[in-house]
């Protein structure tokens, strides 16, 4: 990550704010008509079933893209405090709403969570050991994962591994290890093993390497070939990622894997592309600007909540079109509340917090230098 100057307030691309709606909204699809029923065989068959895992890995790539965009802006626990703040809140209190929505509007033969699992849920535990900790919400398996791209971006860049030729090395190392341990993975390694490999997130490395990748291809930072090359890499890696034990043997997922790589393309056109505002008209770049400022929120709140809606209004007689229509919608709003309610103020008060502190910080700096 060669240095970038510092900046004022950024002026994001209309694009970016597109795409990052569009994989939010891929998410809930695959969410609403697809792993619903997986999860939930009583709820109907939907009549239109998105099947591909897509939306969440892309997520993924474009916060690693941005982080290389910010990390230089500020110091490294600015940073950090920055990034945390806008992502601990609305997390925290998503998984306590859920909970309580969970408890308090139960179903039968579901999932009933203990106050166990809020705990385990809070400190996100869930990757360690999947056998003892349940997700109380599936969606929010990126969490811990970014957090950790966000602590390697802001160490990286305050040494020397994170720029010049030494930061190509990283990301070649960090898509080719995960590559080379696949086989011995999938071939039921010690538990110790697969604590540490599926704790750390290897298998989801190459994402974040894609998004550091297509901002330095953007930038300039690497030519075509080592781009494609790199890429390409990573494809393999989501290919080998998508591939399911079943009890026939490892079965791929080639069209999450097509889709997914797709995507990719679809962020480095981006990233290195003009922004899209002259085929957006304004009346509509205000909406994909309106649902990418709450679109975290979405994220969050949308999946486990939406399967107790979609359960209730079958139970009400309605059908598989209305219950998606009641998922996507419940998402939306609960999403907007959690933004306007949490995101938002928390991010301001904690950033407002560290000002202040770092103001007090500097001022006695200041005055046991004069004395």
């Amino acid at each position: 990550m060669s240095k970038i100057p510092a900046s004022g307030k950024s002026k994001r691309k209309i694009s970016w704010d597109l795409v990052r709606s569009a994989c939010v909204v891929l998410v809930m699809l695959y969410h609403a008509t697809a792993l619903s029923v997986e999860l939930h065989p009583e709820l109907i068959p939907r009549n239109y079933v998105f099947p591909f895992q897509v939306g969440a890995s892309m997520l993924l790539v474009i916060s690693s893209y941005f982080a290389c965009v910010t990390v230089g802006r500020s110091s490294a626990l600015r940073y950090l405090w920055g990034r945390f703040a806008r992502l601990l809140p609305p997390f925290f209190s998503a998984v306590v709403v859920i909970f309580l929505v969970m408890r308090w509007a139960a179903i039968d033969g579901w999932f009933y969570p203990t106050f166990g699992d809020l705990v385990s849920n809070l400190l996100m535990l869930w990757h360690w050991k999947p056998d003892d900790y349940f997700f109380i919400d599936g969606s929010h398996w990126t969490i811990p994962l970014q957090l950790m791209g966000f602590v390697a971006a802001a160490v990286l860049y305050r040494t020397k591994f994170g720029h010049g030729d030494r930061i190509k090395i990283v990301l070649w190392l960090a898509v080719l290890l995960p590559i080379a341990q696949w086989p011995y993975r999938v071939s039921h390694p010690p538990e110790t093993y697969r604590l540490i490999v599926d704790g750390l997130g290897a298998h989801r490395w190459h994402l974040f390497v894609a998004g550091v990748a297509i901002w330095m291809w953007s930038t300039r930072r690497l030519s075509h070939t080592h781009f494609g090359a790199l890429l390409l890499s990573c494809m393999v890696a989501q290919a080998l990622h998508n591939h399911a034990e079943t009890p026939e043997g490892l079965v791929a997922d080639w069209g999450s894997t097509t889709a997914v790589c797709i995507g990719l393309v679809v962020i480095a056109a981006t990233a290195k592309g003009p922004d899209w505002n002259a085929v957006i008209p304004d009346w509509l770049a205000g909406r994909i600007k309106w649902f990418a400022g709450i679109s975290y929120g979405v994220f969050l709140m949308h999946q486990t909540i939406g399967y107790i809606v979609c359960r209730e209004l079958q139970d009400l007689g309605f059908g598989p079109t209305v219950q998606t229509a009641g998922m996507v919608l419940t998402g939306v709003l609960s999403g907007w509340a959690l933004t306007r309610v949490v995101e938002r103020p928390a991010h301001k008060f904690l950033m407002q917090t560290y000002e202040r502190l770092a103001a007090r910080r500097s001022a006695q700096q200041t005055m046991s230098v004069q004395a």
